[in-house]
């Protein structure tokens, strides 16, 4: 995905057949124009991509255009949303595809911009004032981009309902922790029949024993990385800590597996799993499966997997892996689609930025998809049938 920009030209192209697919979601030409005007500018190779950027780029006088499609304009960015997913699936997806929830911070200053406060931002790896976006990934063979999101509001705001109401937060609007906010997503996603096979999270949702439970209700298989001291049932009934499950295992037991590629190459650790929970369908599997780092062998990991029985090692360190998708995601689509890029401080502003930036990185996604597929037709040897 960080690979050289495609071409403009196709791009440009590109962009315009997703317009199409949302240009009724506008009552008015303007705001129709506008839309394909921002996301150009969030795709074009500008040093910024504030509004005053994105004007200039579209040959606006000022930024009045764009301020008023993201602040004034009456339209639906979830409505819009539905047709950039409808999007992503036709051209990416896949019935092995993961779904991948993490959250991700966008740095702010002052008071007044929807959800902002001093909080942990892992984006910035400490405490700063920000404000957090709850995001769906979706990672298939095929390629992966983004394709839910919602603006996390701490009770710092749902609490103040008339500082809410001027940052355009209606009254209906009630705090939800991250992982709330997480189960919704997949539950949309599992409603609307998007094709996928596995869920994943880091520790920070997937430490929640209540949401890893839904998921098995609903038989939807999941990896979710956990804490250390988080408590599953084993095969003789004893409730045991996870790290309790690893230190007597064989040697054996342990394989040396990457986990995919990172900045650096090949992400290689030590892997191992454990059966846990004497009560299952047949055709059914829970393990705990541990990642020891090679050269910090104390630093180990943990998930928790529900699975088909048939499912090995491998396929779920697999999906363990494909969590790293959405953190590329999120850089690509800061870099390169201006996601973290905006001056809005209205709710809806938020989440129509949101909408129109993934999109653009939806549309580089499927691009780069096409051009890669295009690539290994033209490498693949001829057919030897007449």
């Amino acid at each position: 995905m960080g690979g050289e920009r495609v071409d403009v030209r196709s791009w440009a192209g590109e962009l315009k057949a997703l317009q199409e697919r949302f240009v009724h979601r506008f009552s008015r030409l303007e705001p129709r124009e506008s839309a394909l005007a921002c996301m150009r500018g969030l795709i074009a190779p500008l040093e910024r991509k504030n509004g005053w950027a994105l004007a200039e780029e579209a040959g606006h006088g000022g930024p009045d255009r764009i301020h008023r499609l993201l602040n004034r304009i009456d339209w639906n960015a979830d409505e819009v949303l539905d047709d950039v997913r409808d999007y992503v699936i036709e051209h990416l997806g896949d019935p092995e595809a993961v779904l991948i929830v993490d959250d991700t911070g966008f740095l702010k200053k002052g008071v007044r911009s929807a959800g902002v406060q001093r909080q942990y931002s892992g984006t910035a790896g400490r405490t700063e004032n920000s404000q957090i976006g709850v995001f769906l990934a979706y990672a298939s063979p095929h390629g992966r981009t983004l394709i839910d999101r919602r603006l996390y509001l701490p009770t710092s705001w749902t609490d103040d309902r008339e500082r809410c109401r001027a940052a355009g937060i209606d009254d209906t609007v009630a705090f939800e922790t991250k992982v709330v906010t997480a189960k919704a997503m997949v539950r949309r996603a599992f409603a609307d029949r998007v094709p996928f096979r596995w869920v994943t999270a880091d520790a920070a949702y997937g430490f929640s024993k209540g949401w890893r439970t839904e998921l098995e209700r609903a038989d939807v298989f999941h990896v979710m990385a956990t804490m250390r001291h988080d408590t599953v049932v084993t095969r003789w009934a004893m409730d045991r800590p996870v790290h309790d499950l690893f230190p007597g295992l064989a040697r054996q037991k342990w394989k040396r597996r990457s986990c995919g590629d990172g900045a650096h190459g090949p992400r290689v650790y030590d892997w191992a799993r454990v059966e846990v929970k004497p009560w299952h369908r047949e055709d059914r599997r829970h393990w705990v499966i541990a990642r020891r780092s090679i050269r910090r062998p104390e630093e180990i990991s943990y998930y928790i997997a529900y699975c088909p029985a048939e499912t090995t090692l491998d396929e779920l360190i697999s999906v363990a892996g494909s969590r790293w998708a959405v953190e590329e995601c999120f850089q690509t689509a800061k870099q390169e689609c201006g996601l973290d890029d905006y001056q809005v401080r209205r709710y809806d502003g938020w989440h129509r930025h949101m909408t129109l930036a993934m999109a653009a990185h939806a549309c580089l996604t499927v691009l780069r998809a096409r051009e890669a597929d295009t690539g290994k037709a033209e490498t693949d040897p001829p057919s030897s049938y007449p």
